[in-house]
């Protein structure tokens, strides 16, 4: 029987027993519909992450030294102890480290914590706050709508400046103009100077609620109390001499600390590569937990597919009788309810590609969560479908192909 008219014969099956199909195919449905959206969000998160994140959190070509407590990876509970027993990092560590850093570098303290603003035109509001020096905002790439940014001058005073983010601009000054008011964080007024432009957000956070005053300012006494420096933020024109600048840092730092060649580095100089490599190791874990459920699921659709082809078979038994009888090899029954079973197994394996879609895309829509359609999954889920349907179909493919046909002939 040629492969097209077994086809056809498969789906004319399947018309005839709606009903009966429908309930065959949905565990394969399920199976493959969870499996759709689970790798369109891992995904969906891997390229918002390469796209977006490392770009707006961790800045594309950076590197940072900092004492602990960024690093990215799976750390153990004595690793992070250790960690939070390493010493501080200090200004003066940071002026030697920059002294060695290439001209073209761009680089900037960055102390950032969570406080209470406030203003006379509206209730205090939490935003994310920022000492850093005056590099920062071109280190960030951040664009101003309205103002300027802080001078190196208004740093080495001190001045009570700050440039603010679109949210924070919104919520504190409605319906005002921001720029010359005052914005109150950690006991002082800090005169508003610059607003930035929307930056949106990351995983639901928003980047726009938002405070940067210069890192000598009182506002120090709120992102960094113990008089530290909580990170030092490095920039590279390109990224070809960024690993040598970080290796180059990582020995000064080595040296300044004294420790010896058996010695662990007792500080962190991380990058965007870094968090990137850990997400790749994470997105690995998430997609072998993710596929495991919808395994079973398409196991259980397996044995219901191969349990309803044994019933056909059964009820078929003189229709497979008169075929023999009429010329038909035991290969053209064999392919005829193969071809049932994988035909059977690759519709549901299709609605459940649309359903997966959906469900990832409603996902994306009501949650922070983003979800981008891996290409590559669609057809690999066809073929999955159709594996379980020819998996499952070679018994009662082989049971009907080796039926006697006088015998089935004489069966009722």
């Amino acid at each position: 029987m040629p492969f097209l008219e077994a086809v056809r014969l498969a789906f004319a099956q399947i018309r005839v027993q709606k009903l009966k199909s429908f309930f065959t195919l949905l565990g394969v449905m399920i199976g493959v519909m969870f499996l759709i959206a689970v790798v369109s969000i891992v995904e969906g998160m891997s390229r918002y992450v390469q796209e977006d994140f490392a770009g707006a959190l961790l800045g594309v070509n950076t590197f940072t030294l900092r004492r602990a407590g960024g690093e990215f990876g799976d750390h153990s509970e004595a690793e992070w102890r250790e960690m939070q027993r390493r010493p501080r990092l200090y200004k003066s560590e940071v002026d030697e480290v920059r002294a060695v850093l290439p001209a073209s570098m761009l680089s900037s303290i960055e102390n950032m914590t969570f406080a209470y603003a406030s203003s006379p035109f509206a209730r205090p509001k939490q935003v994310q706050t920022v000492t850093a020096e005056e590099t920062y905002f071109t280190l960030k790439k951040y664009k101003l709508s309205s103002g300027r940014a802080f001078t190196a001058q208004e740093v080495t005073l001190g001045s009570k400046v700050v440039v603010i983010g679109s949210e924070a601009a919104t919520h504190f000054f409605p319906g005002l103009d921001p720029l010359g008011r005052e914005l109150r964080m950690g006991g002082t007024s800090f005169q508003v100077i610059g607003v930035i432009e929307p930056q949106g957000s990351v995983f639901g956070f928003s980047l726009d609620r938002l405070a940067i005053a210069p890192y000598t300012s009182s506002l120090a006494r709120v992102t960094n109390p113990r008089g530290d420096v909580r990170a030092f933020v490095v920039q590279s024109p390109n990224p070809v001499i960024l690993n040598e600048a970080m290796e180059e840092v990582r020995a000064l730092m080595r040296g300044i600390r004294h420790l010896g060649p058996g010695q662990k580095d007792n500080f962190t100089v991380e990058s965007s590569a870094t968090a990137m490599q850990f997400f790749n190791e994470l997105k690995g874990k998430l997609i072998a937990f993710g596929t495991a459920l919808p395994a079973i699921g398409l196991i259980v659709g397996a044995l219901v597919i191969m349990n309803i082809m044994l019933v056909a078979v059964a009820e078929r038994t003189r229709e497979i009788g008169i075929r023999k009888a009429l010329g038909a090899r035991r290969r053209d029954i064999m392919r005829q309810f193969l071809v049932e079973a994988a035909s059977l197994s690759v519709l549901g394996a299709a609605i459940g590609i649309a359903l997966g879609i959906a469900i990832a895309k409603l996902i994306a829509a009501v949650s922070p969560l983003p979800a981008g359609v891996a290409y590559w999954s669609i057809p690999a889920a066809v073929v999955l479908g159709a594996g379980v349907g020819i998996v499952a179909g070679i018994y009662p493919a082989s049971r009907a192909a080796r039926l006697d046909p006088i015998a089935a002939l004489r069966q009722e």
